[in-house]
């Protein structure tokens, strides 16, 4: 396993990311305790998730599961770095959602019991409040750090100028500020590269990217679609749809360089200058097998042109709206 640090701070975290929303609501708690212990032992060391996982009847359920497995001891929590998020709507009254002071020390204190831990590695906000100032939101996370509940902080789903806003208010305050940014980002959907990215790296933040096989569109599709594996339906058959040739090029150039899709997808995030790790969210012991084999794959500059021309980013971005 390759480790590397996380944005400008002087965390360092595998290169790839453990996600864990699946757990509770598609896999059982054993199994899920399973997937976990393997990703320790393939010295996957840093583990995502959510205080909103576990559905809206059972919002928490996934870090109680957290929790249960670090209280098995083993070190667990010692060799996990671990990452949750804030924002959701945890229960139906008014301040128990966003990132209001109030709500965030709530939030936190919550999460921590559930996950059965006295510290957060890294606390992510889960979305943009855009009722809250940002000097609230960092006075809250600044006595949580002096409290030692918190020892970093990120975003996800942030603007390019979310985070401007972001780390130019905690510079004011003199507070480390974000440190990582948690945004959807795959072959298949690359509009990060015009602004989340390149303010991502401007301030040092770490980008760390969800949904790297869109859904599982960039996994296989056709191929087990094919062998009667899987079915589209909903919006995965509408993508599905709307970028069939794309995705038949794409399986064919993945056979041709001798990968599974799914290897290829993730070894392209990770040869972006400004990936620290895709979340993978395995299901099952082997997806969670099919995503490390993506770690020792290398792709020249070739390949790398090729699957640009399959799917087109931005390149020059972020100059793209410039002549």
């Amino acid at each position: 396993m390759e480790y590397t640090q996380l944005g400008r701070s002087g965390l360092k975290v595998s290169r790839l990311c453990l996600g864990t929303m699946n757990f509770g609501p598609q896999t059982e708690e054993s199994d899920a305790h399973a997937i976990m212990d393997s990703a320790l032992d393939a010295g996957i060391n840093f583990f995502d998730t959510a205080n909103v996982y576990g559905g809206s009847k059972h919002r928490g359920w996934t870090e109680e599961i957290l929790g249960r497995w670090f209280a098995k001891g083993g070190e667990r929590r010692e060799r996990t770095v671990l990452a949750t998020k804030v924002y959701g709507t945890m229960a139906d009254r008014p301040n128990e959602s966003r990132l209001s002071a109030l709500h965030i020390r709530q939030a936190l204190d919550a999460s921590l019991r559930r996950l059965r831990t006295d510290y957060i590695d890294l606390y992510q906000f889960h979305h943009v409040d855009r009722n809250t100032p940002w000097e609230e939101i960092w006075q809250a996370v600044d006595v949580a750090v002096q409290q030692g509940k918190i020892l970093y902080s990120g975003s996800s789903n942030f603007a390019g100028w979310h985070l401007a806003r972001a780390q130019e208010a905690a510079a004011r305050r003199h507070s480390n500020g974000l440190v990582s940014e948690q945004s959807i980002y795959n072959l298949l959907t690359r509009n990060a590269e015009l602004e989340v990215i390149p303010a991502a790296q401007h301030y040092g933040l770490g980008i760390l990217p969800w949904s790297p096989l869109h859904g599982g569109l960039l996994g296989g599709v056709l191929k087990k679609e094919h062998e009667g594996v899987r079915r589209s339906e909903g919006r995965s058959l509408e993508a599905l749809k709307k970028h069939r040739n794309q995705i038949r090029r794409y399986e064919d150039l993945a056979d041709e360089l001798g990968h599974g899709p799914g290897e290829l997808a993730l070894a392209w995030l990770l040869h972006q200058p400004a990936v620290t790790a895709p979340v993978v969210g395995p299901r099952t012991r082997e997806q969670l097998d099919a995503a490390l084999r993506s770690l020792p794959v290398q792709l020249d500059a070739e390949a790398l042109g090729r699957l640009d021309a399959i799917f087109p980013g931005h390149r020059t971005a972020p100059e793209d709206y410039a002549w």
